[in-house]
Formats: structure tokens, C-alpha cells, sequence
């Protein structure tokens, strides 16, 4: 038996109060409209080959996203909440990404997102007892590159023209052009780039 005891922090939490620790914080539209988008884009998109953009484009867009006719979302990704998600002209959202949106994710004009990176909008303040989610919008900006199985963290700005290296976690706001690495990223160098190649 152990002689373990409760943390003194923990031990005088109510009942109550714990069994609403992951109680949902959306209300039932929302939930409703995760439910059905989820089934359609399953049944109607996540087999699609790529020459079928412009049908899941569509598809998003009836369940509220903002993507334009320029955009591209791979059949394989998967979209928590369409109506937070903004991509713009020539944006990627490839294979296996994970846009866990709770809160906004927008892409700007020729962001591309690899294959399994994941893009986490939401988190849970672990200091209080119940846990409560909290939100924070992603901004990925033109011409970024997040590549494969990188995460990026809730309220992070990718800026413009950056690269997040392969399996990173970043967090916070990237300097412009520049290229990140490691977990957690740090800076390694300043991107090369040649629009007019």
C-alpha cells in the first residue's frame, strides 16, 4: 500500500469541480457542426486524389472557412473547426496536417504546411484545478514553410518567409525570414530567397 498522500493543493478541490475539469467549453452548434463536417469531409474528401482540390475547397467553404479558389487542402488533413480557418492565394495545408484550430489559423499567400506538422490553436491552463482551456489564434505568413511533423504552439506567428526545420516546436512570434530548428527552435540562420527562381 502506498504511503502517498494528496497533494495539499489538490485535496480540498470539491468534487463537483473536478468532474467538470474537461467539461466542454463550446456550445452545441459548434459541436454540432464539428460532428457533421467531420463525417462529410470523411465520406466526401479524405479519399480524394489532389486533382480534386477545388471540390474540398468547396466543401470547407460551405462549412464556413475562408480559403481561396487558389488554396489547396489535401484530402488527408484534418480540420477541427472550419469556420477558423483563413488560407490565401497558393496556400498549403498537405497530407496528414493537423489543424486543431480552436481558435483562428490563417495562412498567408504561399504558406505551405507539410505533411503530419500540427497546428495546435488550443491548450489548458495547468496552474488552475479546472483546467480550463485556453485559445490562441496561429498566423503562418507568406511564403512561411512549416515543414514535415513540426508543431507549432497556440497564439505562435510564423512570419513571413520563415522555415520551421522538420519535427520542430515553435512558439512565440518568428523573425521574418528566418529559418528555426530543434525543440524548442532557435534561430539558425537567415533565409536565402529568390522570388524571380
Amino acid at each position: 500500500m502506498s504511503d502517498r498522500q494528496p497533494h495539499p493543493s489538490t485535496s480540498a478541490i470539491p468534487d463537483e469541480i473536478i468532474s467538470r475539469r474537461n467539461a466542454a467549453n463550446f456550445p452545441l452548434r459548434h459541436k454540432l457542426i464539428r460532428v457533421l463536417f467531420r463525417a462529410v469531409w470523411l465520406l466526401f474528401a479524405s479519399w480524394t486524389p489532389p486533382q480534386l482540390r477545388r471540390w474540398r475547397l468547396l466543401l470547407l467553404r460551405l462549412f464556413g472557412a475562408q480559403v481561396h479558389p487558389q488554396a489547396s487542402v489535401r484530402g488527408g488533413a484534418k480540420i477541427w473547426y472550419p469556420p477558423n480557418l483563413e488560407m490565401a492565394a497558393n496556400s498549403v495545408l498537405a497530407d496528414g496536417v493537423e489543424c486543431y484550430n480552436m481558435a483562428r489559423i490563417s495562412l498567408g499567400e504561399g504558406a505551405i504546411v507539410s505533411q503530419r506538422a500540427f497546428l495546435c490553436g488550443g491548450t489548458h491552463d495547468y496552474t488552475r484545478a479546472t483546467n480550463p482551456l485556453v485559445t490562441r489564434p496561429i498566423e503562418i505568413g507568406a511564403r512561411a514553410w512549416v515543414c514535415a511533423e513540426a508543431f507549432v504552439s497556440p497564439g505562435c506567428v510564423v512570419s513571413e518567409g520563415c522555415v520551421v526545420g522538420a519535427r520542430s516546436v515553435v512558439s512565440g512570434v518568428l523573425e521574418p525570414w528566418g529559418v528555426y530548428a530543434g525543440n524548442p527552435a532557435q534561430k539558425v540562420k537567415t533565409r536565402d530567397f529568390d522570388p524571380n527562381k
